[in-house]
């Protein structure tokens, strides 16, 4: 018997698995088709998930939108649903788990997972969760599989009173406890976050559970409510010119402690460092495409000794405490949920994330 073979009989199902599963394929830029590809086979020591429910992420957007990946690509890595195949060597998880899956896992040995700069590891920057073509996440399909050092370290539980909507915010969430960590909010500073979109939505969520006095911007009234309805103290329209003035003024004239930047303009970057106090923290959380380039004044930072910070992607060291800001339901996360999208209409809803109404805001594929 071949050693392919031999794995394949090992291999625990929950009933049959079929041969072929829908997907939504970025083809070309802008473009996403439902298919029908072939589901991913197991080998030793991988998962194979069956996709509930994905939320789309930015990224996918600017992957798509702005063609920063080469078709063909299944996108989505904001991932819950249910195990239905394990390869031979997993004891941890069995057919029937209800589970998220995060898509990157850093080695934890090199130099720069010493440093905890886990999304600059070389095995982090590969992608350890596909649906086929180049490994990219794959949510936007019907089966997802976990290779070998995602299904080792990357895959939560679910209990049972945690929906899979409620769970694709895992990652998400990982990602921005990780930036409110690297901007060094802290108990009774004051934080303004730029952009009431998702990604702002959630920083908010996050920076007042450390204790802190938050305002929010954005130039959509609807996305200001809801930034108020959610704890923000006050919100402000960054298109009357007076954003700065407005933070100053609640600040004894010095700006806020901690600005976030949930927004990928390039101009907006030197406001932020106006609004913020000499000596304080601007953190770029948008920022991550390859060719959007950022003037501000170097004054700033050379003179008001303002720190300009970055982050990006998730953080394996706080993954049980991100995680159970959403398992334990300590945070709103489907208040900010607009949209829900079956997989056969994702192009519709990657069109809409791709261009906002003002009643969108996180929006969701779903496989049911």
């Amino acid at each position: 018997m071949s050693r392919t073979a031999a794995t394949l009989d090992a291999v625990n199902t929950l009933g049959p698995i079929p041969k072929t599963m829908r997907a939504g394929v970025y083809r070309e830029k802008g473009i996403v088709r439902v298919e029908e590809v072939p589901v991913p086979k197991l080998s030793s020591g991988e998962v194979l998930i069956k996709v509930s429910v994905c939320g789309i992420c930015g990224t996918d957007i600017k992957k798509i939108f702005h063609a920063y990946v080469a078709p063909p690509q299944i996108l989505g890595h904001e991932v819950a649903g249910t195990v239905a195949a394990v390869g031979s060597g997993i004891t941890r998880w069995k057919p029937g788990d209800r589970v998220m899956s995060f898509h990157h896992i850093p080695c934890g040995k090199c130099f720069f997972c010493e440093r905890r700069l886990f999304s600059q590891c070389p095995q982090y920057k590969t992608t350890g969760l596909t649906a086929g073509f180049t490994p990219n996440g794959g949510g936007f399909a019907e089966y997802v599989k976990a290779m070998p050092w995602v299904a080792d370290q990357g895959v939560v539980a679910l209990p049972d009173d945690v929906t899979f909507e409620e769970a694709t915010f895992i990652e998400p969430i990982n990602t921005i406890v990780k930036a409110v960590q690297k901007a060094r909010v802290s108990a009774g500073e004051t934080v303004l976050i730029i952009g009431c979109g998702p990604i702002g939505l959630q920083l908010l969520m996050v920076a007042r559970l450390q204790g802190t006095t938050v305002f929010t911007s954005d130039p959509v009234a609807v996305r200001r409510s809801k930034s108020v309805s959610l704890g923000a103290v006050e919100s402000f329209d960054p298109s009357s010119g007076k954003l700065v003035s407005e933070i100053k003024a609640r600040t004894d004239d010095r700006g806020a402690d901690a600005v976030l930047v949930a927004v990928a303009h390039p101009a907006v970057v030197s406001e932020a460092l106006a609004a913020a106090r000499p000596g304080g923290r601007v953190l770029l959380f948008a920022a991550n495409d390859p060719v959007t380039r950022i003037e501000f004044p170097a004054a700033a930072v050379g003179i008001d000794e303002k720190e300009i910070l970055g982050s990006y992607s998730a953080a394996v060291d706080i993954q049980n405490e991100a995680a159970q800001l959403v398992l334990g339901k300590k945070l709103p996360v489907m208040e900010i949920v607009s949209h829900r999208f079956p997989l056969a209409r994702i192009q519709e809803g990657l069109e809409l994330a791709a261009r906002p109404t003002e009643t969108s805001l996180k929006i969701l594929i779903t496989h049911s």
